[in-house]
């Protein structure tokens, strides 16, 4: 009885798991589209429906949501009380289904607010712009997979549970881009939410907000790295670049 029920729990994490996972592609999708305007239902410069003071309150409230959540989560000490509730092969999967509801509740609740900053109409440089904006996102799937795509989104974790394998953290490591930027994830999304050829008043105070946000989270994240890591990250710190590459200077 004790085998059976122990591969039913495996099998329920690993389907957790697996479902958290297929939420963080659905809403990685749909912001895509959110962001670039095209093909959802509604996007981020959808018809505005409220006052622009109204508009902004709500607005900024959801971005408050989203930011809370991804940081305290992310916190060790978050994830040391959160353990005591769920498996920690799922604690991983929690978090990425944790974000994706976040986000799926910034999408629904969003609310346009009009007023046009600027519009690029050539068609170069309509393309131009789109070429960075497709680049972004590209730049956060690779730039993932660097590092361990199915670890940072708690597949791994889930799967050698399910297999009745211990979890071994990954080690330091500078894979490729890494060597010359300390956040590429970061900057495909910076690249993301800025690359439009119409900025509006809604995109606008969604690239400013998530800027200050990634600003942030970098401070607080490399605080995390440099206790996991000790000096092997306090000398990458110094050595490489925190978003803007530098050619000359690599690990």
């Amino acid at each position: 009885m004790k085998t059976r029920a122990s591969i039913l729990n495996r099998t329920l994490v690993l389907a957790y798991g697996v479902a958290s996972y297929a939420a963080f592609l659905i809403t990685s999708v749909y912001a895509v589209g959110f962001l670039g305007d095209f093909l959802v239902p509604k996007n981020i410069d959808s018809t505005p429906t409220l006052p622009l003071w109204q508009a902004l309150l709500v607005n900024f409230g959801l971005l408050a949501v989203f930011a809370v959540q991804h940081s305290v989560m992310a916190r060790p000490g978050f994830k040391r009380w959160w353990k005591r509730y769920v498996p920690e092969p799922a604690e991983r999967s929690t978090y990425v289904l944790f974000s994706s509801l976040a986000l799926a509740l910034l999408f629904a609740l969003w609310q346009p607010m009009g007023g046009v900053l600027w519009h690029v109409e050539a068609p170069v440089a309509r393309a131009a712009i789109y070429t960075v904006y497709a680049c972004g996102w590209l730049l956060v799937l690779f730039s993932s997979y660097l590092i361990n795509h199915f670890d940072l989104f708690g597949l791994r974790q889930v799967w050698l549970h399910f297999r009745g394998r211990p979890y071994t953290a990954l080690s330091f490591g500078t894979p490729g881009l890494y060597q010359y930027v300390r956040h590429p994830i970061y900057v495909g999304w910076l690249l993301a939410f800025w690359a439009t050829p119409t900025m509006t008043v809604a995109h606008l105070v969604f690239a400013l907000g998530t800027t200050a946000y990634i600003l942030m989270a970098i401070r607080w994240e490399e605080r995390d790295l440099i206790a996991a890591h000790g000096e092997d990250y306090a000398r990458y710190r110094k050595a490489v670049p925190m978003l803007i590459p530098n050619p000359a200077r690599k690990v």
